[in-house]
């Protein structure tokens, strides 16, 4: 569909995972000069909005209530208003809302900018000290129906493999990632990523289950798990590889 010249855009704009002071000078100017800010917590949001004096207009955005409000979203951009989705914290559609809207907006035609910016799972993995080369990016695993499934089908990756967890369940994963994964295989644990108590715990699964059963996990979790060792293929002798035997 071609698109007149009154239609808005569709901003994407990252929040700080942890620390306030992570916002971009450009991430405030277009909240700033938004007609609309989308929230997934309008409440966690205000405090965001407060501290660099933004006083746009505010809406819910989330997860219960996003596949209701895109098409409405859509025609709001396409009368002409400027809209900005954000997050509680990190980047939309990242473990969070947004993707639907998104793909509403593109199929429509209407013009979509990402700013770069925070997210966790980046820090995380630079931090961890695995190879960042190449990654695979899991997110929240299923909590129940279809876990052991998916785990099994990652036994074999040989990709720094990142996963989201919640607290509350980081002892459950870890000791479920020993028994798929091996307990000798490496990890790293980093919680509360750009907050005053910034932690990243090293070692292997077994070491890890060990020291979270004894000290309980707090904030958000965030796991980086290194990859299968690639086994390479034994050298052929002289003779096998001239066809003598």
């Amino acid at each position: 569909m071609s698109i007149g010249r009154q239609a808005g855009m569709l901003y994407i704009v990252p929040t700080p995972v942890g620390n306030l002071e992570d916002m971009t000078f450009r991430a405030i100017k277009v909240l700033q000069d938004a007609d609309l800010i989308l929230a997934e917590d309008t409440r966690t949001s205000s405090v965001l909005l407060k501290h660099y004096d933004i006083h746009g207009r505010l809406e819910s955005h989330h997860k219960f209530n996003e596949h209701k409000t895109a098409a409405i979203i859509k025609e709001r951009i396409l009368s002409g208003l400027n809209v900005a989705l954000i997050s509680d914290a990190g980047t939309p559609g990242i473990s969070d809302p947004g993707f639907l809207l998104v793909r509403t907006c593109v199929e429509e035609g209407i013009e979509v900018q990402t700013l770069p910016g925070a997210t966790a799972f980046v820090p995380a993995l630079v931090s961890s000290g695995f190879p960042c080369d190449r990654f695979c990016f899991e997110g929240f695993l299923p909590v129940k129906k279809g876990r052991q499934t998916h785990l099994q089908g990652l036994a074999a990756e040989h990709r720094t493999m990142i996963f989201y967890e919640s607290p509350y369940r980081l002892v459950k994963t870890l000791t479920q990632f020993s028994e798929v994964f091996g307990p000798e295989r490496q990890c790293s644990v980093s919680r509360e990523i750009s907050k005053k108590f910034e932690e990243h715990r090293r070692g292997t699964l077994s070491e890890l289950v060990e020291w979270f059963t004894a000290h309980e996990p707090k904030g958000e979790i965030v796991i980086v798990l290194s990859g299968a060792p690639e086994v390479k293929p034994a050298k052929k002798s002289y003779r096998e590889e001239h066809g003598l035997d």
